[in-house]
């Protein structure tokens, strides 16, 4: 017995040997960040629903029948690209038959404007010299038939009142050509070419309404988007209105969030908010407040909000669609100052959250002593947190290798990690819980 107990001393002695041998306890190895103090929100997460930033049910501006139709749902579709292509061939018949009308009529307004051409003239004035020449000999033979009735009676009366019908024909010949000379130097007259050019104007007018027309029977997307619903197929007979196809556009998209009564005052168009989807975990989308809906629902007493959202796309499909459940961090309360530290210094567990301090830090920043200091948790910034309690800004605390610390413990800094920067100026009360 007694060899048992010499023995059990003897392992005692050894392991004393040891720890004096190996010295005070380390240093703990460990990485620090600095606390900060800056001003922030309060917010609060709503529950909201990604919509499309536009959204358009596209019909037939015509009647036709449907010979093509390209897209299927899911497809992209850009801004212009045709969704369906009706029957156009009358159509196009019609549109060669209103411009061979219009070319026919710009001919003639051109050859008014153009005036009488100088040949045209001079034919004319040919023709009214002649009439001119045959007045002159018709004039002469009716005073010699005057003059031989009157003197000696050697013609009859009806040869007289022939030689003065001739001269009075003769005479109005004459005025008639000389007319038409001076119809042919003055032109056409100004309200037949106002005449001609409201003629082709009207023609013009049909044209383009015939091409208009033709161009609604091809139907095409006014956006870029996805086609969501097909509501006809090629064959199929359409009339004017009939539905064709919807179209929503999705690379940007607006998340609809309803606020209480009490928070929307806070809410103002511009503010940078984050939004998360739980469907796609691990992502955070910045949005923007684009629009405050000015009449609440009576009976939830909610308002809409509406958030502008950039989406992310894998290859030409897009990760936020229409319909998904986000949450949005919105701004519920007025700016305030907060002391805040990483998430990641808080140690949990105990009676009382808590943060390490390092304390007596030495002057190139590499150790120091570990003190706890307990603190109360606030409101959360992205990955920073408000805490309260003997804490200040500046103090560098431990965010990693704190699980492993003793109070007092002395400390090595391996690494100073910058405090991570705002991220919507915005803090969620639901977070810091």
């Amino acid at each position: 017995m007694s060899k048992v107990i010499v023995n059990g001393w003897a392992l005692l002695l050894m392991v004393a040997a040891e720890c004096l041998a190996q010295g005070p306890p380390r240093a703990e190895l460990v990485v620090v960040s600095p606390v900060v103090e800056r001003e922030v929100t309060v917010g609060q997460t709503f529950v909201g629903t990604v919509m499309p930033s536009k959204k358009a049910t596209i019909g037939s501006a015509v009647d036709g029948r449907v010979i093509e139709y390209p897209l299927n749902e899911g497809d992209r579709v850009a801004k212009g690209e045709p969704l369906a292509q009706l029957m156009t061939d009358t159509i196009k018949l019609e549109i060669q038959a209103a411009e061979a009308e219009l070319d026919l009529r710009r001919q003639a307004l051109a050859e008014l404007e153009n005036g009488t051409r100088p040949e045209e003239v001079e034919q004319a004035k040919a023709r009214m010299a002649s009439a001119e020449a045959r007045k002159k000999y018709m004039k002469a033979r009716w005073d010699r038939s005057q003059k031989l009735y009157n003197e000696s009676r050697t013609i009859s009366e009806e040869e007289l009142d022939e030689a003065v019908s001739s001269g009075i024909e003769a005479e109005q010949a004459y005025l008639e050509a000389k007319a038409a000379y001076d119809l042919a130097v003055a032109g056409p007259r100004k309200e037949v070419i106002a005449q001609a050019r409201a003629q082709v104007a009207m023609q013009e007018a049909t044209v383009d309404r015939l091409k208009d027309q033709l161009s609604k029977h091809t139907i095409i997307s006014r956006f870029d988007g996805y086609v969501t619903a097909e509501h006809t197929e090629v064959g199929q007979w359409v009339q004017q209105g009939d539905l064709v196809a919807d179209v929503a556009a999705l690379d940007e998209v607006e998340i609809v969030a309803y606020v209480v009564e009490q928070s929307v005052p806070y809410v103002r168009v511009g503010t940078q908010v984050n939004v998360e989807v739980p469907a796609i975990p691990g992502k955070r989308f910045a949005g923007v407040v684009t629009e405050v809906v000015p009449q609440a629902d009576v009976q939830a007493r909610t308002f809409p909000v509406k958030i502008r959202v950039a989406n992310q796309f894998t290859g030409d499909v897009p990760l936020l669609k229409a319909g998904m459940y986000a949450r949005v961090l919105l701004p519920t309360g007025a700016k305030q100052m907060a002391t805040l530290v990483p998430k990641d210094a808080l140690v949990l567990g105990g009676p009382q959250p808590m943060v390490y301090v390092v304390d007596g830090v030495a002057a190139d920043k590499t150790a120091g002593k570990a003190v706890p200091v307990p603190v109360q948790i606030g409101v959360a910034d992205g990955r920073m947190i408000q805490v309260t309690g003997d804490v200040k800004a500046g103090q560098l605390v431990v965010v990693q290798g704190n699980e492993r610390l003793r109070p007092g413990q002395d400390v090595a800094i391996q690494r100073t990690i910058p405090a991570p920067t705002a991220e919507s100026g915005v803090v969620s009360q639901a977070d810091a819980r």
